[in-house]
């Protein structure tokens, strides 16, 4: 039986008086996706960078493909790809020289040309790196990563900055490093992505584990529901939420963008619908949903902004 892409035990990490990752358990199977999310400075990078070997745990084990990842790196590194934000290329070398490069330290890579063509980088595989622009430099990193046919994938906001149709191809790339075994560890803050691609979420906020499952499960774990209309923006919300059941609460997410969250039933519905009568605004696009992934993060990490 082999042994999971990742496995952690109470993992603890500390920089002087601060403690970044506090006893974490993370489970990473081979062949699936594991998205890690979490607000700045919630712990996880460090977290990754444990499980990479980048960092030493003060406290805990993580095994890495049944390795340790500090102490067995050298055994470890052929069988890891890593996604950095950065992309960690020179500046001026080509962007195809830089793939073969990598590949060319790889046992059996993957087709370089192949892999220039699947990501859309065919027509700048002679540019220097400093003349691809940001969505280019991505794709980039993430060919760099998947070359080496790795067993496990770290992937550091793979798609950030990228276009629809660039990040979908990204998307389908993941999805076919799942089917042929590779396990994926994913970090984002783009909850849709999370929500397409991942197999399970792990949410993490002041270093330690608060959520983790299924996108299904954690968004399907009570009975609350939102409904949410357009109407002309800046409305005073104040009469709507006192007139609401207790457990429900309103506010405008964007401009003209109405959102109520609770249990959502006809009553609340005809309310809302009332409300607006009254307002002598028509309310647009009613549709009553289900919790989303993003809305579980803000419930459980809070809704103000972070530094």
């Amino acid at each position: 039986m082999s042994s999971p892409a990742v496995d952690a035990r109470g993992l603890v990490r500390k920089y002087g008086a601060i403690t970044a990752v506090d006893g974490v358990d993370l489970l990473a199977e081979r062949g699936e996706v594991l998205a890690l999310l979490g607000p700045n400075g919630a712990g996880k990078t460090t977290l990754v960078e444990l499980c990479e070997g980048y960092r030493t745990p003060n406290a805990g084990t993580v095994r890495v493909l049944g390795l340790d990842p500090v102490r067995d790196g050298r055994a470890l590194r052929p069988r890891v790809g890593v996604m950095l934000q950065g992309g960690g290329a020179y500046p001026g070398v080509r962007a195809g020289e830089m793939l073969r490069l990598v590949a060319a330290c790889a046992a059996w890579p993957l087709d370089v040309d192949w892999l220039l063509s699947v990501l859309g980088l065919d027509g700048v595989a002679r540019l220097p790196y400093k003349r691809l622009s940001g969505g280019q430099q991505q794709r980039l990193a993430l060919a760099c990563a998947v070359v080496g046919r790795p067993e496990l994938v770290f992937l550091d906001e793979p798609t950030a900055g990228l276009d629809p149709q660039a990040r979908r191809l990204v998307w389908e790339l993941i999805c076919a490093l799942r089917a042929d075994g590779v396990g994926v560890l994913l970090t984002t803050h783009l909850m849709e992505e999370a929500e397409t691609l991942a197999d399970r979420v792990v949410i993490i906020d002041h270093g330690r584990v608060v959520a983790a499952g299924t996108p299904a499960t954690l968004t399907s774990g009570d009975s609350s529901h939102q409904l949410r209309f357009r109407a002309r923006a800046g409305l005073d919300l104040r009469q709507l939420a006192a007139a609401l059941p207790d457990g429900c609460r309103v506010e405008q997410v964007r401009p003209g963008d109405y959102v109520v969250d609770g249990r959502v039933d006809p009553q609340v519905v005809a309310t809302v619908t009332a409300w607006c009568a009254q307002q002598g605004v028509l309310a647009e696009a009613l549709q009553v949903t289900g919790r989303s992934l993003e809305d579980v993060f803000l419930d459980l990490t809070g809704r103000e902004l972070r530094s």
